[in-house]
């Protein structure tokens, strides 16, 4: 009896000091972020505000459980119970710090992407950037949390042979293989392909599927398209290698507009050539590179007036698009209201009979 009280005592206290090494690390870090939060009041450093914003929860684990990792060799503890703590506690302290690190790929991406606005208008740049980015934090969490889980596997013994396999290059060369033979790992590839190939970036305005939209999300697996009355179109990101679609802004941002103008042979085009000139001159969509109105074709009831402009981006063009339409047919109705389209017709007498 007195034997049993002496080892549960014995317990008690080895895992008293385990708990004391958890709550040593949890001050720790409470301590460490106290630090980062007034270095980030004085300072107004982006890496303090991002570490502080991306890392905290991921640290609350990993400086708990390093002091654990190291208090749990100095505590006697039967063998089978020490065999389970130790891989416990190393397993979580592995699969904690993959998260830290992953944590610090959005870090790093935060600092890179911080000196480019996207929302700028030209902002070609920044959307390579962006787009590159992304995927390749998108590639490295996925050989993160391959290697962390290959490393869990290693510390027991009996999965440790899959955990090398894992890590072993021939098996992840052979696992490729075979995975990209199947659907999604073949756009696995494609999203690697469309990352550094860049037909398409974030917030290009593209036409798929006869809709008009543009690029709000990039994955590995599938592109999120924002279409222009708000919907969301997913597509799988081998539809942009196997598939024809429009990026208009592929290169830059500026974009030409068309206006239809249907009228009769009597309207004067000189007048409404100059009209269009004058409507685009006091438009603020207008970029002052592209205007012209011409004939382009001439049908037995009407003519065909083809009004081109150009605009700095597609929102843009599709908003002085409508003004130009409205305002020239208003101009017409009001000063040549006899030049709208119409029918004519030959009326004759019939002969009394």
């Amino acid at each position: 009896m007195g034997e049993l009280i002496q080892n549960w005592k014995s317990l008690v206290y080895n895992l008293g000091i385990i708990i004391g090494a958890g709550f040593i690390g949890t001050v720790l870090h409470f301590i460490l972020f106290r630090i980062f939060k007034h270095l980030n009041r004085l300072t107004s450093v982006l890496v303090y505000d991002s570490l502080i914003k991306h890392c905290r929860r991921p640290l609350g684990y990993i400086i708990p459980l390093l002091a654990i990792n190291f208090a749990i060799p100095i505590v006697e503890l039967p063998q089978n119970i020490f065999y389970i703590f130790d891989n416990v506690f190393r397993s979580l302290f592995i699969a904690s710090v993959s998260w830290l690190i992953i944590r610090l790929t959005v870090v790093a991406e935060d600092i890179i992407l911080s000196r480019y606005d996207i929302g700028d208008k030209d902002n070609l740049q920044a959307r390579k950037l962006y787009t590159q980015i992304q995927t390749i934090r998108k590639i490295l969490t996925v050989v993160i949390v391959t290697v962390a889980v290959a490393l869990i596997l290693m510390g027991f013994e009996r999965f440790r042979q899959l955990g090398t396999g894992i890590l072993a290059s021939a098996g992840i060369a052979s696992l490729i293989i075979g995975l990209a033979t199947q659907r999604i790992f073949a756009n696995f590839l494609a999203g690697i392909q469309i990352a550094f190939t860049q037909p398409i970036r974030v917030d290009d305005v593209v036409i798929v599927e006869n809709e008009w939209g543009r690029i709000e999300e990039i994955t590995l697996t599938y592109v999120v398209v924002r279409i222009w009355d708000l919907r969301r179109l997913i597509l799988p990101i081998s539809y942009f290698i196997e598939r024809p679609f429009q990026n208009w802004t592929r290169i830059s941002a500026d974009i030409l507009g068309t206006v239809f103008i249907y009228t009769d042979y009597t309207v004067p085009v000189q007048e409404i050539r100059e009209e269009l000139h004058r409507i685009l001159k006091n438009s603020e969509k207008w970029d002052g590179r592209v205007w012209v109105l011409q004939v382009t074709d001439a049908t037995e009831r009407t003519m065909e007036l083809r009004a081109l402009m150009s605009a700095p981006d597609a929102s843009s063009a599709w908003d002085l698009r409508c003004e130009v339409r409205e305002k020239l047919i208003e101009f017409i109705q009001k000063k040549y209201p006899d030049a709208m389209p119409k029918v004519r017709a030959e009326f004759h007498k019939l002969k009394d009979f």
